[in-house]
């Protein structure tokens, strides 16, 4: 069956949802695809149980959602994430368990959307909102690992009381993998941590968030086109939470608490883990960071004026008085469980044109692809460094939203693709300290990478069979350049972000 719509958005979460509210406001014709039982289900299904978001209340409001008053400076569970989506969701025209196999464009410009089961849908206009977390990501060598280990996704963990008795190896210690960890060791298990290159910045500083902050410095509204590479991207997240009211996340401490760290994951053998030998030097990156984040918000505060409290940050230094392991005996440790926080991959092979790079990144701007009524939105580095964050949502959403009501209004099919002019208006002149603080902190988000892609790019093809789906992350630096489980299914599988 073809049935004909004039805009079909690909993704129920908070992405196509914010596309949707938008296009409803233009009086757009259009429909929300997504392939799970209900909207949102990333956060529903994919996320523990105790999971919060890091980004406080007012960083984390979706555009159509109706807030109440609440903590602004506060963090969200995912429960109320969840809530607020489904009660934005109900005032929308969505389909639940429809899955995309396939986004193919006919002859007079019009885009076919092929669903499981071969209907078809008939559209002028598609917006992918199907965002990158779409498959775990697990290294071939965790089949080596002995059968009676219980081996899990960060994708897949609740709490502590799904994991089996005895001791937990977590692998990956960007954002999800340090705060499993914390999670874990909290509650009494005994935690061993294979450490990545992830950075650290303090929950506060000098009376406000680390988030307040960034924005104030502009950092959020810093393009694509200002990174130092476009794998940047994908570089990771810097230890931070927003449970128990949002703290700091620093490895020293998880010492201090019992944790056992290590250096990256490099193989399995007959029962023993191979570590490599770097566990100070992610520990010093992490420090580091930190450290540019604190000179960065310093120099910020006296080129303005701003009135701010004095800090002083504690200075841990418990890691590096941790022996260094470069075989860990299973057994010997207790360890039963194994965590897999190594980050997803993503596959947009489902729209049948040649929209990705090198990455298999879309290539758009600000969400306008080449091809005139295909868009992509809910993207990290999309058009700024808050795309993939719900705090970007509302330009980004907006602004495809405003493309999609452009051509209707044409009523042209023949209309080219609203690129926005390669001469773009320059930059404001920024002062000497302003231009300082942008570089250290560009260098906070790209250190990671930095770091990492002369050891690891070069390995990036054997370790990953599909390294343009697969691009290096910060996650994945915890782990020694090795095989990569395919992803499961046809490649049509997707997680609305």
């Amino acid at each position: 069956m073809t049935t004909q719509v004039n805009t079909i958005v690909v993704g129920g979460g908070q992405a196509g949802l914010s596309v949707s509210h938008y296009l409803k406001q233009h009086a757009v014709e259009h429909m929300v695809l997504e392939q799970a039982d209900q909207p949102g289900d990333a956060w529903r299904s994919h996320r523990w149980d105790s999971f919060t978001l890091n980004t406080p209340r007012w960083q984390s409001r979706v555009p159509g959602a109706r807030y109440g008053d609440d903590d602004s400076d506060g963090f969200m569970p995912k429960q109320e994430v969840v809530a607020h989506l489904e009660q934005l969701a109900s005032r929308l025209p969505v389909r639940t368990r429809v899955r995309v196999a396939s986004v193919s464009r006919i002859t007079r410009g019009d885009y076919v959307v092929t669903l499981d089961g071969g209907d078809t849908i008939t559209a002028r206009n598609v917006v992918m909102a199907t965002g990158l977390y779409q498959t775990p990501k697990i290294p071939q060598l965790a089949r080596n690992f002995p059968d009676e280990i219980k081996q899990l996704h960060s994708d897949n963990y609740r709490n502590p009381e799904q994991l089996l008795p005895g001791a937990v190896l977590v692998v990956g210690s960007a954002q999800s993998g340090a705060q499993i960890a914390e999670e874990l060791y909290e509650s009494g298990r005994k935690v061993y941590l294979a450490t990545g290159r992830a950075g650290r910045t303090p929950r506060r500083y000098r009376g406000r968030d680390a988030n307040w902050w960034f924005a104030r410095m502009g950092q959020y509204d810093r393009k694509v086109s200002e990174l130092p590479s476009p794998r940047a991207k994908f570089v990771g997240k810097p230890h931070i939470s927003g449970t128990k009211g949002g703290h700091t996340i620093n490895l020293h401490q998880f010492v201090r608490d019992g944790v056992t760290l290590l250096g990256r994951f490099e193989g399995i053998e007959n029962g023993i883990v191979k570590l490599g030998s770097d566990l100070h030097d992610n520990l010093a990156a992490a420090d580091r960071a930190e450290a540019e984040f604190v000179s960065a918000v310093d120099a910020h505060i006296a080129a303005t004026g701003l009135s701010a409290p004095e800090e002083t940050l504690p200075v841990l230094r418990d890691g590096f008085d941790q022996k260094i392991l470069t075989d860990l005996d299973l057994t010997a440790a207790g360890i039963t469980n194994v965590i897999w926080a190594t980050g997803y991959s993503f596959d947009f092979s489902l729209v049948r044109l040649p929209v990705t790079d090198g990455d298999g990144f879309p290539i758009q701007t600000r969400g306008v692809t080449a091809y005139p009524g295909l868009f992509f939105v809910g993207l990290p580095w999309l058009h700024t460094a808050k795309s993939g964050l719900i705090y970007g949502l509302s330009e980004d959403a907006r602004y495809v939203a405003d493309r999609v009501a452009d051509r209707c209004a044409a009523g042209d099919e023949r209309t080219t693709a609203l690129l926005p002019p390669p001469s773009a208006s320059r930059e404001p002149k920024r002062s000497r300290a302003t231009k300082w603080a942008d570089r250290v902190l560009t260098l906070i988000w790209s250190s990671a990478l930095s770091l990492m892609l002369d050891g690891f790019a070069q390995h990036a093809a054997a370790m990953y069979p599909t390294a343009r789906q697969n691009p290096p992350d910060q996650a994945n630096s915890a782990i020694a350049p090795t095989g990569a489980t395919p992803p499961r299914g046809d490649g049509a599988a997707r997680r609305s972000i």
